[in-house]
């Protein structure tokens, strides 16, 4: 394998499946498998996990509701997206799972810490990062980019849903949108290329975090990230080598 310590990106949609909202068993039972022939390597997995499976905070605060109050919820829903998840791990695979929360709740998972996550790791549980940062107006793009540099993780990997990469418009409107299979972390930001938010960039830029953009939804895709093959789009500060 290519990369040892891993931290993945999972959006809240990816667990919803075919349904409107909410958590679609089939779904996280995909994902749980996914996750299980990489674990099966030994590699040491760290995921966060979205909530826009069960709330959208944008969309409440154009309701009319108050940001904060509005990014505080979807932190909620990102640990009920986590504790399914969790739960499809240890239930389906018999894989050693700890879900930390960057927000205080402790009768359901642990408090974030940085050494006890680390330390989880290297014992070879699957450690899934919920609530984001714990701060309101700040992305899990934000978050993923954070837990990456914390934990030191080698490679971080956004998952996307039936995207295979990086392109240079939005291939789901636009048909001859061209995709790129390498981009630095300066044209990312200058093109706006809708990886992730800008301060997820960058702080990936500034920590020289590499970040590869794959579909998940290809049975097998992860394995093959986890193995540095050829695949999906690549944002790093020179072209591999």
């Amino acid at each position: 394998m290519t990369y040892g310590r891993v931290l993945l990106k999972l959006s809240g949609e990816s667990l919803k499946g075919d349904r409107e909202f909410g958590i679609d068993p089939e779904a996280v039972g995909y994902m749980a498998a996914e996750i299980q022939s990489v674990i099966e390597m030994g590699v040491e997995l760290g995921i966060v996990v979205g909530g826009g499976n069960f709330w959208r905070g944008a969309e409440a605060q154009r309701d009319g509701m108050d940001r904060a109050t509005a990014d505080y919820s979807g932190m909620l829903a990102t640990i009920m997206s986590a504790l399914a998840l969790q739960d499809a791990l240890e239930r389906g695979y018999g894989i050693n799972t700890r879900t930390q929360s960057a927000i205080n709740v402790s009768q359901i998972c642990e408090p974030y810490i940085r050494r006890r996550a680390i330390r989880h790791l290297e014992k070879g549980r699957v450690v899934l990062f919920a609530a984001g940062t714990g701060n309101p107006y700040v992305t899990t793009d934000t978050a993923a980019a954070l837990r990456a540099i914390e934990i030191d993780a080698n490679v971080l990997l956004m998952a996307k849903n039936n995207v295979d990469g990086i392109y240079d418009d939005d291939p789901q409107i636009n048909p001859n949108a061209k995709k790129l299979q390498f981009v630095t972390y300066m044209e990312a930001i200058e093109q706006r290329l809708g990886i992730m938010d800008i301060t997820a960039l960058t702080m990936c830029m500034d920590n020289d975090v590499k970040i590869v953009v794959f579909d998940l939804l290809e049975s097998g895709n992860l394995l093959r990230a986890v193995n540095g093959e050829n695949l999906g789009s690549v944002v790093a500060s020179k072209l591999p080598a």
